[in-house]
């Protein structure tokens, strides 16, 4: 990390989000834990491009774009599509 001239004190918020999302989902349905897991990558994705854009100054390309756009759309396929009773 210092030999791209960034300083390793990025790593904590990183640290930080991660423990979060991982105390959330174990407030998350057991029988819904994997979906909402999986949702997590789509939004991973998304949230890293924004990462990429904001702090690394790397705007992403219309493939990037495109490539979040359809991990967020199969994300919400998976957590809202209907489920049998």
């Amino acid at each position: 990390m210092a030999a791209l001239g960034k300083s390793a004190l990025w790593l904590v918020p990183g640290m930080l989000s991660l423990a979060l999302f991982a105390y959330l989902l174990t407030l998350v349905e057991v029988e819904a834990a994997g979906r909402a897991y999986a949702t997590y990558g789509g939004v991973y994705i998304a949230a890293s491009l924004v990462w990429l854009w904001m702090f690394e100054g790397m705007r992403p390309d219309r493939w990037d774009v495109t490539g979040a756009a359809i991990c967020l759309v199969g994300a919400g396929v998976i957590l809202f599509g209907p489920r049998p009773a």
